[in-house]
């Protein structure tokens, strides 16, 4: 089953206390295809410029993602600096350069508009709209947000989460939104607003996931070697909707396992920088950090 992912597709500058990278693969939606790769087919709708390397675009092509929705157009591509201290949880930007990105209007081509399984990435609120209107009948919607849209367009965001079955954020970014400390009653506030599900990014804490009826809390990874956290959001998201688009079932096992997925390519990601773990990966490797992840938090009911 195909999977339509709608977002930014960059060159990023990262520079952490181990190492740093100039001008190195990134965005949104590059992070989510490669990670979604390894589970479903991906339909990629982006954009950038007409300075983009090639051997970038050979490598989303190389793991089987559908370009037919990138568009390249005049000018330079989308372009992000960033670097981060031994807190490695977040990052502070130096320069963001929106260039061709400013002006993307995502057309989704007519054979990804039957596409069931939809993720929205950190876009404006009213093109994720404006792509819901493009799609027949998807069987899951999920969005990605952030604080610059949580701050600058609050009430089209609320819009966007009427439409959308599970948002995916981070901790600092639900507090934010539903303006509650607490993050439960903060989680109670936006699953009142649209979505049924809430997953929260905790980073190397793992993940929390709110339904109307349940609390899920998965792990995070020990990892010794931890190189970049950039797009380990994106990731955690593509390995998410990726097993998901994969096994067609959306029941509470699936759901809790899909989100394991989504910790192990995040996990992966942050072993090196830029898409440099990814793309190497192999599903035995995956399957075999599924299974450390699930033997984290198991215990036997007495």
């Amino acid at each position: 089953m195909s999977l339509l992912v709608v977002g930014s597709v960059a060159l990023d500058s990262v520079k952490t206390p181990f190492g740093q990278v100039e001008e190195a693969l990134g965005g949104s939606a590059t992070y989510f295809s490669v990670a979604a790769s390894y589970f479903s087919e991906v339909n990629l709708v982006a954009v950038v410029g007409s300075d983009f390397p090639d051997e970038h675009l050979e490598l989303l092509r190389e793991r089987s993602v559908d370009l037919e929705g990138l568009q390249r157009v005049e000018g330079k591509s989308f372009r992000w600096r960033g670097e981060y201290g031994y807190d490695l949880n977040e990052a502070r930007t130096l320069e963001t350069q929106l260039n061709v990105f400013q002006s993307f209007k995502p057309v989704i081509p007519e054979k990804y508009r039957d596409a069931k399984y939809v993720f929205l990435a950190n876009i404006d609120p009213d093109l994720q709209r404006d792509v819901l209107d493009q799609v027949r009948n998807p069987d899951l919607v999920a969005c990605d947000t952030m604080n610059f849209w949580i701050e600058g367009k609050p009430d089209s965001l609320k819009e966007t989460l009427k439409r959308v079955d599970i948002l995916v954020i981070n901790e600092s970014e639900v507090r934010e939104l539903a303006k509650e400390a607490n993050i439960v009653k903060a989680a109670k506030t936006i699953l009142s607003w649209g979505p049924n599900t809430l997953i929260i990014k905790r980073g190397e804490y793992g993940a929390l996931r709110f339904s109307n009826h349940e609390i899920f809390s998965a792990p995070g990874f020990p990892l010794e070697l931890v190189y970049d956290p950039t797009g380990a959001g994106d990731s955690f998201a593509g390995g998410f909707m990726g097993y998901l688009a994969n096994v067609k079932e959306l029941s509470e096992v699936h759901i809790r396992r899909a989100i394991i997925f989504g910790s192990t390519m995040a996990s992966f990601n942050v072993e090196d920088f830029s898409l440099n773990r990814l793309k190497e990966l192999t599903l035995p490797e995956i399957e075999k950090r599924f299974r450390a992840f699930k033997g984290l938090a198991h215990f036997e009911d007495l």
